[in-house]
């Protein structure tokens, strides 16, 4: 019988670890990652190929996206029975993380509900019910965070202040050519990948709220006071960690597992960073909510007023990378 050390992942395990990735969100679904499963271990890295220059020049959102794929990886491995040993190895990229099956563990009821969740999370990019979320479900989302991030909830006080950020972010977007070039051309439905957005049909810009997704040139910019109103029927959580390749990938990590405990309490979720590219509304919003670090994303949480519609993804066997670090044909 073989040693547990030379075992590696059976094909089934390969295809938990794989589908789990593969759901995790990303800007622009874009799905920027690749994943590597020698002996028993799961090496996460990021595709720079999958560059978006104008939205994404530092690939900042690259790398949280990659953090929510090491969320959903961690809990794939745990569910299938083994401890996961996480490291983050600075100054390798394009490595991530890399989470060895250390020894057998039981998963936790708490790990085997956010694992269950993975399937049923949705970006909603619509309004939400009018029914507040309770503080105390808040907290059973927000609580425990990963070490190194933060998260903020912009109370009632503050939305106003949020709302004309949000404007004026959206104008800045809204007239800049090249970002809107960029747009186009990644959530076309001609996308030869036949990937792209998976946001273009049906009825994303129905949704039409520079804070619900992304803004385009036909986008229509609500007044500050409209904005701030509709504002303070959503919970709004700034997650916030250092400006490091270690921070971002962290503050991914942290959201991913706030989303997937959202949606184990019946609650939907979108994430927006495209604001928090225009440096002077960073800048504002840091310094008007008194964030001690900087922040990395936005997310807006309530419980969905109407279905919540599934993107499209890669086929999972497109993510996997062979021994000589090449992408499985």
């Amino acid at each position: 019988m073989r040693h547990e050390s030379e075992r590696e992942w059976s094909s089934g395990e390969v295809e938990v670890l794989a589908r789990a990735v593969v759901r995790a969100p990303s800007v622009h679904n874009s799905q920027p990652w690749s994943l590597a499963l020698p002996g028993l271990r799961a090496e996460l890295s990021e595709r720079a190929d999958v560059a978006l220059p104008h939205q994404d020049p530092g690939g900042a959102d690259r790398l949280v996206s990659c953090g929510a794929a090491l969320a959903n990886l961690v809990l794939a491995v745990r569910v299938l029975g083994w401890r996961a040993d996480v490291a983050m190895p600075e100054g390798e990229p394009p490595l991530v993380a890399f989470v060895a099956a250390a020894e057998r563990e039981p998963p936790s009821d708490h790990e085997l509900h956010a694992y269950a969740a993975i399937s049923r999370r949705r970006s909603h990019r619509r309004s939400f019910s009018p029914v507040p979320v309770a503080p105390t479900t808040l907290s059973r989302i927000i609580d425990p965070l990963l070490e190194g991030v933060l998260c903020h909830v912009v109370g009632p006080e503050y939305t106003e202040t949020v709302g004309e950020l949000l404007e004026t972010a959206a104008r800045v977007i809204k007239g800049d050519a090249g970002l809107q070039a960029e747009l186009a051309a990644w959530t076309s439905a001609w996308r030869t990948d036949g990937v792209g957005d998976g946001l273009v049909t049906p009825g994303y810009d129905k949704a039409g709220l520079p804070w619900a997704g992304l803004v385009r040139e036909t986008t229509v910019i609500p007044d500050v006071g409209t904005l701030a109103s509709r504002l303070a029927q959503e919970t709004l959580l700034i997650f916030c960690a250092e400006d490091s390749r270690a921070g971002r990938v962290s503050a991914g990590v942290a959201m991913q597992r706030a989303w997937l405990a959202a949606v184990d309490e019946g609650l939907a979720a979108s994430v927006l960073s495209q604001p928090l590219h225009v440096a002077a509304v960073r800048a504002r919003l840091a310094a008007a909510l008194s964030l001690a670090v900087p922040p990395q994303m936005i997310m807006r949480l309530g419980y969905p007023d109407g279905s919540v519609r599934r993107t499209a993804r890669r086929p999972a066997g497109d993510l996997l990378r062979r021994p000589d670090r090449g992408l499985s044909p």
